[in-house]
């Protein structure tokens, strides 16, 4: 029943990350990984690998890693053919530690708001949490130009969060998934400034910080009643 119990606790932290797998045929995914990752069954929401061990309740402190961000293949390219205004290189970087800085502010808020601490140390109550946005994929970046220029679009765009979790004190890998999300499309076109893409990203983020929140929360009362 404590297996039961905790892969359930488990499912529920990490269903909520899952990954428009359709360019996959589900076979071509392993049931087991070479780090023992057993994959989740029974839902539509993705891709999702768990250690079916696992227990989440002992974990009181979070070691949240700074998340990497990578843009979509050709997304510059594909940009500077559409624009007046290119996108640069020095462009691209301040877009990417704009997302990992919003990624940890998001996190960081969410998290310490459900009663579980930041830390930069390891210990076994440590649970180390290991992101990253790839994909990356703005609709209309708001960039430097001599010229102001106006971008429009439905929706702000997309991105992909792959994450790993593990105990901090030993390294073993506990979890891993994905997830892609698109920002909402409004039905009719919308100006795109800086302000409203961090708004688009900041929506994201919080659904995935809530979906780590929650699977926490949800393990120590799994364990509670045990």
């Amino acid at each position: 029943m404590r297996h039961q119990t905790l892969l359930s606790a488990l499912t529920a932290l990490l269903l909520g990350l899952g990954l428009n797998t359709s360019i996959l045929a589900a076979d071509e995914l392993p049931e087991i990984t070479e780090d023992g990752l057993h994959k989740m069954k029974d839902t539509n929401l993705g891709l999702v690998y768990a250690d079916p061990e696992a227990d989440l309740s002992v974990y009181n402190r979070i070691k949240l890693l700074d998340a990497s961000v990578a843009f979509k293949k050709n997304w510059q390219r594909d940009q500077n053919r559409s624009y007046a205004h290119k996108v640069r290189p020095n462009d691209m970087e301040r877009i990417k530690g704009d997302v990992a800085r919003l990624f940890r502010e998001v996190f960081t808020e969410e998290l310490t708001e459900g009663g579980y601490e930041l830390t930069e140390e390891t210990g076994e109550d440590v649970l180390l949490v290991r992101p990253a946005i790839i994909n990356l994929d703005v609709t209309a970046p708001d960039v430097s130009s001599a010229t102001r220029g106006y971008q429009f679009s439905e929706s702000a765009g997309e991105m992909t969060l792959y994450v790993e979790l593990f105990d901090s004190e030993t390294g073993a890998i506990i979890a891993k998934a994905m997830d892609r999300k698109r920002d909402r499309e409004r039905g009719y076109m919308q100006w795109q400034t800086r302000v409203t893409n961090t708004a688009a990203a900041k929506r994201i983020l919080k659904s995935w910080a809530k979906t780590l929140r929650d699977g926490l929360d949800e393990a120590r009362a799994v364990a509670s009643k045990n």
